[in-house]
């Protein structure tokens, strides 16, 4: 069992920046690999980004490759997403989860949750 608590977001102007983080309680957070997910009014949540128990391997969804970036202090338990370049359609609750094993890209594979933080991205 994990408990997930994200923080960082906030109202920031288009081409600005914002660190979301996410802390997990509990002892095995190395043993998860995490995910970063965004939902938007009215769509699906989607995958934005994933990184391996290690953080040797990470994933990112096109729209955000080259703008942010995914990482995580197995020591801190403590999980980043640096989002640079941000555009309007980047605005979304951001949500952490962690799943055992190998990294997802779909909701239904991770196991646990945070409550969400809310970007919004004004143009």
């Amino acid at each position: 069992q994990v408990q997930l608590v994200e923080s960082g977001g906030g109202l920031v102007q288009a081409g600005g920046s914002l660190r979301l983080s996410c802390a997990a309680s509990g002892r095995t957070f190395s043993s998860y690999a995490m995910g970063w997910f965004r939902q938007a009014p009215g769509k699906e949540r989607e995958i934005v980004a994933g990184i391996s128990r290690s953080g040797g391997f990470t994933y990112y969804e096109d729209s955000v490759k080259g703008r942010f970036t995914i990482s995580r202090d197995n020591a801190k338990n403590t999980v980043y997403l640096q989002m640079n370049s941000l555009k309007s359609e980047d605005t979304a609750v951001y949500y952490c989860a962690a799943r055992g094993g190998v990294t997802g890209t779909s909701p239904s594979e991770y196991d646990f949750w945070g409550q969400g933080t809310q970007v919004t991205v004004s143009s």
